[in-house]
């Protein structure tokens, strides 16, 4: 796309802490960072203005106001496609789902679930998404969310997100026992190509859910055992629900291809090592 990139940065435009962006191929012709308050329409329209797309990342509150405004924002400066990156979590999370049963783009988590359960950030994501379906509905703006699991693979800062963490924790055997759920998971290059197609794809429309592969934390933790059987792992597993599955059938049918689960685990421990994370 010939268009810059936009990163809005809720609060600040710091160099040191946004340095790892700058540093990115083509960074000094198509990047520019704008400080902008999701709640504040004003500091929105400032950024968004001359866009053809927008990608919208984003708890409660800022992540369901925020998304009014930035799609407010979008519609008011004819913004042609909003990609709203929502998460698994607000498809995943219905504890009357079939167990049996693969959970696809049609499936919501149960609000009042996620309310019970003090799961505060899966329910900001699906307020969140839910707004956005609203606000497209209203407006006939073109908003296609993209729905990501548990994102691994090489990190481009040197600080842990809380993605990599679950990973980190694994490897360091940081507690002793943990729970065997079923882990579903994408690389983060491949999400950022799902988020692409959803943009780039004139037939994109509605949702999609970018997961690429689902495997218990016990077999997660022995394939890790295998590459590397110098760390510590956790000794024992608790079993716990699995959960359904999740597909990413219909974003697979927009050309999108992902990695091999190995690939990713092994640029995830290269990145973690060269960080100092594990040592």
């Amino acid at each position: 796309m010939s268009a810059p990139a936009v990163e809005i940065e809720l609060n600040s435009v710091d160099e040191k802490k946004n340095a790892h962006l700058y540093e990115l191929d083509g960074a000094s012709e198509n990047l520019r960072l704008f400080k902008a308050d999701l709640l504040d329409q004003d500091s929105l329209r400032s950024a968004i203005q001359g866009c053809a797309g927008v990608f919208h990342k984003e708890l409660i509150e800022p992540a369901v106001k925020g998304t009014f405004n930035v799609l407010q924002a979008c519609l008011e400066e004819n913004v042609k496609r909003v990609i709203v990156v929502s998460s698994g979590a607000a498809v995943s999370m219905n504890p009357n789902w079939p167990k049996d049963q693969a959970m696809d783009e049609t499936c919501w988590s149960d609000a009042d679930f996620q309310k019970s359960q003090k799961s505060w950030y899966p329910l900001s994501k699906t307020l969140a998404e839910r707004e956005a379906v609203e606000f497209g509905k209203r407006t006939g703006l073109d908003v296609v969310r993209v729905c990501p699991v548990l994102v691994l693979g090489p990190m481009l800062q040197r600080t842990v997100n809380a993605s990599s963490l679950f990973l980190i924790r694994l490897l360091k055997g940081g507690n002793e026992s943990t729970d065997d759920r079923l882990m579903k998971i994408v690389d983060v290059r491949d999400a950022a190509k799902s988020l692409l197609l959803a943009y780039e794809k004139p037939a994109a429309e509605g949702r999609y859910i970018s997961a690429s592969h689902m495997i218990k934390s016990g077999d997660l933790m022995a394939k890790l055992r295998t590459l590397y059987p110098q760390y510590s792992y956790p000794r024992s597993f608790n079993k716990v629900d699995e959960g359904p599955n999740l597909t990413s059938e219909k974003m697979q049918k927009l050309g999108w291809k992902f990695r091999t689960l190995e690939e990713t685990l092994i640029d995830s421990v290269a990145c973690y090592r060269d960080a100092g994370l594990l040592d």
